[in-house]
C-alpha cells in the first residue's frame, strides 16, 4: 500500500504540473488542449499526438507494463481529457486545487456535481443519473463516456473542479477494494453540497466564474 500512496501523490503531483502548462494560453497549449478533448474515451495510447502532454517528464517507473498504460497513466490521461473539456472557451481555469494560506481544497467530482444541483434544483433527478451512471463504471472508456455529460454541466454552470485531486482519485478508483470507497466519498461531498444539513457544508470551491 505504501507504493500505491506513493503513486497516488505522484499522479496528483504530475497533474497539477500538466494542468498549469495547459493553463498558459500560449498556441501550443491551446492545439494541446483541443487534441485532449478529441482524446475523451479513448484508449490512452490511440492518439500519439498526446504522447507529449502524457508521457513527458514522467518517471519511466510509473509507466505501464507491457501493452496496458497501467493505473498512472490511466488516471492522468482520464483527467487531462476530461479537463481539456471543461475548459474549452473559459477565461478563468476550470481547475482550482489547493490554497495553502487557507487550507481550502478544491472540489471533488461529487461536490463539483452537488453545486450544480444547487443551482436547479428541478434538474436534480436527471443529473442524479448521471452521476451514478459515472460512479458506478467500472471501466475507465465507460467512465469518460458518462462523464463527458457531467463536465458539460460543470462548464455550463461555471463550477470548477480539482483535476490532481480527481486524478488521484481515478488511480484508487481501478483498485477493486478502494472503489467503492471512493464511491462513497463522492456521494459524500455531492450530498454535503446538494442536501447541506447543518451550517458547516463548504466542501469546495462552489463560486461561479466565467
Amino acid at each position: 500500500m505504501a507504493t500505491s500512496e506513493n503513486q497516488a501523490y505522484q499522479v496528483k503531483k504530475i497533474t497539477q504540473e500538466k494542468v498549469g502548462q495547459l493553463l498558459t494560453d500560449s498556441p501550443w497549449s491551446r492545439a494541446m488542449l483541443a487534441r485532449l478533448r478529441r482524446g475523451i474515451g479513448k484508449h490512452p495510447g490511440e492518439l500519439p499526438e498526446l504522447f507529449e502532454i502524457l508521457l513527458k517528464n514522467v518517471p519511466e517507473e510509473l509507466f505501464g507494463k507491457g501493452d496496458e498504460p497501467g493505473y498512472v497513466l490511466s488516471a492522468i490521461y482520464t483527467a487531462l481529457t476530461l479537463f481539456a473539456l471543461h475548459q474549452q472557451g473559459k477565461e478563468h481555469p476550470m481547475s482550482v486545487g489547493e490554497k495553502p494560506e487557507d487550507k481550502i481544497v478544491g472540489n471533488s467530482l461529487g461536490a463539483a456535481v452537488g453545486y450544480i444541483v444547487k443551482q436547479d434544483k428541478d434538474r436534480e433527478p436527471a443529473i442524479k443519473r448521471r452521476f451514478d451512471a459515472v460512479i458506478t463504471a467500472n471501466e475507465f472508456t465507460e467512465f469518460a463516456y458518462h462523464a463527458r455529460g457531467l463536465i458539460q454541466l460543470l462548464k455550463a454552470g461555471g463550477i470548477p473542479m480539482d483535476y490532481p485531486r480527481f486524478a488521484a482519485d481515478l488511480y484508487w478508483y481501478q483498485f477493486d477494494d478502494i472503489r467503492n470507497s471512493i464511491r462513497l466519498c463522492w456521494g459524500q461531498d455531492y450530498y454535503k453540497i446538494a442536501h447541506p444539513n447543518s451550517k458547516h457544508t463548504n466542501g469546495g470551491i462552489g463560486n461561479e466564474q466565467s
